[in-house]
């Protein structure tokens, strides 16, 4: 099977292409980064083509018989849809569209948002990351509210990335505190690395818990208890 990379028109590979837009433009490509505005329509599933012919590559370097194992025939071609339009969505498809709503009842009392969902995948190996996260947030009466699912979206497209635990909850609460505006945001993530539980010391029982403290909720103690308090009781019940 040939498994060289698919050329455009031009002869480039697409990514080689892709890559240098985001160089000429100064901008940074890290695995956790979203590089929609460089992508432009179609290139996507041509993109996806050359992820493919790539991890054949993969599959051959492992000698693993793709011709005769039925098991592996589409398993390059899977891969790479998985990797482009689902698990790392979040890199290649723009923000989605949200409706922030003003806050007419000036509502001034903590909300808190959770557990959400959240499944990921390590930079470091590409092994998954599954977990939650809770939001709590202390509107004012200029704040920015959106709807409960719009948090669900929001965080699934950030978490849908190559990721490490410690900059995901940090690009979360950027984007939660530029679409909202709040007084305050607390953003708390609790996850199962499996970087961990399939290799390595192979620990089974580890898991991490980090937060992110801003405004109100770094400079209210009371207020920080409170949130940390309802949380707890959350994850009791």
């Amino acid at each position: 099977m040939d498994t060289s990379t698919p050329p455009t028109d031009t002869g480039i590979p697409l990514s080689r292409i892709i890559r240098e837009r985001i160089q000429r433009a100064s901008r940074r490509f890290h695995a956790n980064d979203n590089i929609s505005a460089f992508i432009e329509p179609g290139e996507l599933e041509l993109l996806q083509k050359e992820v493919q012919a790539k991890m054949q590559g993969v599959l051959e370097s492992l000698v693993i018989d793709t011709d005769s194992d039925h098991n592996t025939q589409e398993t390059a071609r899977r891969v790479a849809k998985m990797f482009i339009n689902e698990v790392f969505h979040g890199r290649y498809k723009p923000q989605p569209t949200t409706t922030e709503f003003p806050n007419v009842s000036h509502l001034n009392e903590l909300m808190i948002v959770g557990p959400i969902l959240v499944r990921s995948a390590c930079s470091h190996h590409l092994c998954p990351i599954i977990g939650h996260v809770w939001v709590g947030v202390m509107p004012n009466e200029h704040s920015n509210l959106i709807g409960l699912s719009k948090y669900t979206r929001l965080i699934d497209w950030v978490m849908s990335r190559p990721q490490i635990q410690e900059e995901a909850i940090a690009q979360v609460a950027e984007l939660l505190q530029q679409k909202l505006q709040p007084d305050g945001l607390a953003i708390v993530m609790e996850a199962d690395h499996f970087c961990m539980h399939w290799r390595g010391v192979k620990d089974t029982d580890a898991k991490m818990i980090n937060s992110v403290m801003r405004g109100s909720f770094l400079k209210d103690a009371n207020l920080r208890r409170e949130f940390l308090s309802l949380l707890n009781n959350n994850k009791r019940s």
